[in-house]
């Protein structure tokens, strides 16, 4: 068993100052999404992990936006400010860039701005948004916009450094599940990540982290704060028992790590992966590692699911639903069956899926299928890392 993280001095409070030593694209030319995988140094760090924690990542905003903000406040920068749940004052400029979320404008942001804008139109638009019976309006208003859309369509409305500052929520660490083994990499973590590149409003936007990582940091020049996040999700502790992991896109990484592991300890226990994204030519990530463990035995079972590679969507849960009797017999056997990735659609469908395989394969009605669920997860037998 690793160390604990909690013989580091280095916390979420207190990150560690890490390298980022490999950044390489996954996805192929012609891909609709930018997956890219990083390699995180944490020689010196002190830090321990194990397969299926995850790592944290404080980033910082994009220097252009940062600056248009200071410019529509018509300030300098150097304007001393307090965020909330700040301890003391920091200048505007490094408010901006390292502490504060510029992205997800709330209601309180558009009341304040009600009250100030002078042009009687727009007034009137933005009060109208903020009527009970037009929440689902403002909610689609704001989710097109940033903060600094605010400062742009509404000139008239003007802020001090402080009041607007004062609108702003702590720029919060994102977690990335680890795609690696301490086993394999101890002094080091492997990232899977989308560089989330996107455009609404009229105006360019990214994931805040995601190319912070693949495009502003330099390698091993610039330091990334960094900690470890430790997870319940883990690979069975009796690595004699079977491994079932459905990971579609970057949800594939904490199985990467799993699979690491367990050949790393030469697990009797097989290992089953279901994989899928939109095209095989573009976006079989890792796609030579796994067909590496499939053709050394260390795989039993790959099952692909390409939505856009024919006329009909597929997806991972309709591979599952091809395997029935096998998924079935693997989980009487013992196996641990294991999600990671979306919640909002994928996770559900999977669970959806494996409560009609253990419906139709178990001969039960669907109360005792929801029950077989209930005892696998009682055993944690069945895990979800969703996001």
């Amino acid at each position: 068993m690793a160390a604990s993280a909690d013989s580091s001095v280095y916390t979420k409070d207190n990150p560690f100052p890490a390298m980022i030593t490999g950044n390489r694209v996954l996805s192929q030319p012609g891909s609709a999404k930018e997956t890219r995988h990083f390699t995180v140094s944490l020689a010196g760090s002190g830090l321990h992990y194990e397969a299926g924690d995850s790592l944290g990542v404080y980033p910082i905003n994009r220097h252009s936006e940062v600056e248009e903000i200071i410019s529509l406040l018509e300030a300098t920068g150097d304007e001393l400010v307090v965020p909330a749940r700040a301890s003391q004052p920091m200048m505007l400029r490094a408010a901006l860039a390292q502490g504060l979320d510029l992205d997800s404008p709330t209601k309180k942001l558009a009341e304040m701005v009600a009250t100030k804008v002078t042009d009687a139109a727009q007034r009137l638009h933005l009060e109208a948004l903020l009527r009970p019976e037009a929440q689902a309006q403002l909610d689609a208003f704001l989710h097109e916009r940033s903060f600094v859309d605010f400062l742009v369509e509404y000139p008239s409305a003007k802020f001090s450094p402080q009041e607007f500052v004062g609108l702003l929520r702590r720029l919060m660490p994102r977690l990335y599940s680890i795609a690696s083994s301490p086993k394999c990499h101890p002094e080091e973590v492997h990232l899977t990540v989308v560089a989330v590149r996107y455009r609404t409003n009229q105006r360019d936007r990214v994931g805040v982290c995601s190319t912070y990582l693949s495009d502003r940091v330099g390698l091993n020049s610039d330091p990334v704060p960094v900690f470890v996040h430790h997870s319940h999700f883990k690979p069975p502790a009796d690595m004699a028992k079977d491994c079932i992991m459905v990971g579609p896109g970057t949800g594939i990484a904490p199985f990467r790590a799993f699979v690491q592991e367990r050949v790393a300890v030469d697990a009797a226990g097989r290992n089953w992966v279901f994989f899928g994204d939109q095209q095989k030519a573009t976006d079989f990530i890792y796609g030579d590692e796994w067909l590496a463990y499939m053709a050394q035995g260390q795989l039993a079972r790959l099952d692909l699911a390409w939505s856009r590679d024919q006329g009909h969507k597929v997806y991972v849960q309709d591979r599952m639903r091809e395997n029935a009797a096998a998924l079935w017999a693997w989980l009487e056997n013992g196996a641990h069956f294991y999600v990671c990735g979306d919640a909002k659609r994928m996770a559900k469908d999977v669970d959806l899926a494996l409560h009609d395989i253990i419906a139709q394969q178990g001969g039960m009605d669907t109360v005792a299928a929801a029950d077989y669920v209930k005892q696998l997860k009682k055993e944690k037998r069945y895990q979800r890392d969703v996001y």
